[in-house]
């Protein structure tokens, strides 16, 4: 199985890439179209702010190639929240692959959201053997309501998707790779039974 990880210059890639050689399997690190279209599952991670990262996606064309890939990919939180329409955080255009757009938490809560928090109302294969209120960790300040494609949710000042999926796309706003045993389990679904 060929796994990639986009590498535009705004993820956390390396630990992603070891999270995945301790479940067993190789991925390779890539921005080049070709490769990420010839692989059998597609990781799109995301540190930072969207819209200095939606300038790398497009000044490498890579935000024309993510919406039409038609195997299995895991946008990982900011990644998440770039396949939503927009992003209120530097008014980004997001890639449209979720009809959703993304807000910043109110401000009676501290920013951003740090540390671990449950994940509830699970409903799609990539949560195959979590159990409901499970934990995983975050770290963000914006954040993807509630709609038709939450899979999972989560709750900080308000219920909000803590994942996505539409067709063969794939989103969790938390760290599965820093995400402990839960975490490892939810990338090996993706990895394995999505």
């Amino acid at each position: 199985m060929k796994i990639v990880i986009i590498d535009y210059g705004a993820g956390n890639i390396q630990s992603i890439k070891f999270a995945i050689q301790r479940l067993g399997f190789d991925a390779v690190l890539s921005h080049d179209a070709e490769e990420i279209k010839q692989a059998d599952k597609v990781i799109f991670p995301g540190v930072g702010e969207a819209s200095s990262a939606m300038a790398k996606l497009r000044d490498t064309g890579l935000d024309r190639l993510i919406p039409t890939l038609k195997q299995p990919v895991l946008g990982i939180c900011l990644g998440m929240q770039l396949m939503c329409s927009s992003s209120e955080e530097g008014n980004t255009t997001g890639l449209g692959i979720f009809d959703l757009d993304v807000v910043k938490f109110p401000n009676t809560v501290k920013v951003p959201q740090i540390g671990w928090n449950q994940i509830t109302e699970l409903q799609s294969d990539l949560f195959k053997g979590v159990p409901e209120k499970s934990y995983i960790y975050l770290v963000h300040s914006f954040y993807a309501p509630r709609s038709k494609d939450t899979i999972a949710q989560s709750d900080y000042a308000l219920p909000y998707s803590a994942a996505l999926q539409k067709d063969n796309f794939y989103g969790v706003q938390f760290h599965p790779e820093k995400s402990s045993e839960v975490g490892s389990t939810i990338l090996g679904n993706f990895l394995t039974v999505i």
